[in-house]
C-alpha cells in the first residue's frame, strides 16, 4: 500500500458489566514493536465480501473473540491522518467504529480476547466514590502547568477548558464529557498514546493505536442515551432487581443515584413490569424480579431510564 492509498477499517466496542464493573472486551495487539497490546476487535472491511458494514464488523468480532453480537450501533468515523503507524498498514485508515452491547455471562471469549475494566483505561470517570483522586493528585496539577506552559494569549481560554472539562474551578462534573477529557489529555501531551515520557502518569492503561479515544467516544455516547433509550436493558439479565438495574446504570454513569427517586423514575416510565417471583438471595429481605416491558419502545418516543439527582457520597 503506498501512502496515498486509503483503507476502511472497522471497530468494535464491546461492553457489558458483571458485579458493577463496566467492562470493555479488548484483543491481545501484538505486533513487533507495539507497546501497548490492549486493542478492541478490529479489521479491514473487505469490499467484494462483506455485503454491509455491520457484517464485516460482525465477522471480525466473531473471528478475534468467538462472539455473536447482539444489540449493535454505529459509533462514529475516525479518520485522522497517521492514526495508524504499523510497519504491516501503510496510507491514510478510516476506521468506522461501532457500540456494542451484551451480558458477558452469554460470553465464551476466544483465547486472545479478555474483558477489562473501562476505569483502568479511563480512571478519572468513575465517580461512584466521590471525586476520583486522580484528578486533585495528578490532572489538575499537570494541566495546570500544561496553562501555565501556554502562550500568554492563549492561557486564559486553556484554564477556562481545563475547568469545564474537568469540572474544576467553579464549574460542575458533567459526566457526557468523556472524549473532551481525553482529548484534553491528549493534547496537554499527558496520555501515552500523545508519546509522553510516562507511560503511567496518569495511573491508567493505554490503549493502542488510538482505540483509548475510541473507547471515550463510546463512553460517551452510551452516558447520554441511558437518558432517552433503553440500553441498558442489552446488559442486563431477562429477571432483576430494581437494586441490580440501579447498579448497571450508577456502573456506566459513573454516578451514585438517589434509590427513591430511581424508583420512582423507573416505574413512571413503565420500564419494567414485575414478574411475581422474588430473589431471596440478597441476603436479606427477599427482593422482587422484574423484566423489561419491550412495549415502552412503541408507547414513549424516549423511553430512558434518565439520570435522578445524585446520591450524597
Amino acid at each position: 500500500m503506498s501512502g496515498t492509498d486509503l483503507s476502511i477499517g472497522l471497530s468494535a466496542v464491546i461492553v457489558s458489566v458483571t458485579d458493577e464493573v463496566p467492562h470493555v472486551l479488548t484483543v491481545d495487539r501484538a505486533e513487533a514493536g507495539e507497546e501497548h497490546r490492549h486493542a478492541l476487535p478490529f479489521g479491514p472491511l473487505d469490499p467484494a465480501g462483506d455485503r454491509t458494514l455491520e457484517l464485516g464488523l460482525r465477522g471480525w468480532v466473531r473471528q478475534q473473540t468467538g462472539l455473536e453480537l447482539g444489540y449493535v450501533e454505529q459509533l462514529y468515523t475516525f479518520g485522522d491522518r497517521d492514526r495508524i503507524v504499523s510497519a504491516s498498514v501503510g496510507g491514510r485508515v478510516i476506521s468506522v467504529a461501532y457500540l456494542a452491547l451484551m451480558r458477558e455471562s452469554d460470553a465464551e471469549l476466544g483465547r486472545q480476547a479478555e474483558w477489562n475494566d473501562v476505569y483502568s483505561f479511563l480512571r478519572w470517570e468513575d465517580w461512584r466514590r466521590g471525586r476520583p483522586s486522580v484528578i486533585d493528585e495528578r490532572i489538575a496539577p499537570a494541566l495546570g502547568q500544561w496553562v501555565m506552559n501556554g502562550p500568554p494569549e492563549e492561557q486564559r481560554d486553556r484554564r477556562e477548558r481545563v475547568e469545564i472539562t474537568f469540572g474544576l474551578g467553579r464549574s460542575q462534573w458533567d459526566g457526557e464529557r468523556v472524549l473532551e477529557r481525553y482529548e484534553l489529555l491528549y493534547e496537554a501531551g499527558l496520555v501515552p498514546e500523545a508519546g509522553a515520557s510516562h507511560s503511567d502518569a496518569l495511573g491508567t492503561r493505554a490503549m493502542a493505536l488510538d482505540h483509548r479515544r475510541i473507547l471515550a467516544t463510546a463512553l460517551a455516547r452510551l452516558r447520554g442515551k441511558l437518558k432517552y433509550r433503553p440500553l441498558v436493558f442489552e446488559v442486563m439479565p431477562p429477571e432483576f432487581t430494581l437494586l441490580q438495574l440501579q447498579k448497571v446504570v450508577e456502573a456506566l454513569s459513573g454516578v451514585r443515584l438517589h434509590k427513591q427517586n430511581f424508583r420512582r423514575l423507573v416505574d413512571r416510565g413503565g420500564l419494567v413490569e414485575g414478574t411475581g417471583r422474588v430473589d431471596a438471595r440478597t441476603g436479606g429481605r427477599p427482593a422482587e424480579l422484574f423484566r423489561f416491558r419491550r412495549e415502552v419502545v412503541r408507547e414513549r418516543p424516549s423511553p430512558g431510564v434518565g439520570l435522578p439527582s445524585l446520591r450524597s457520597v
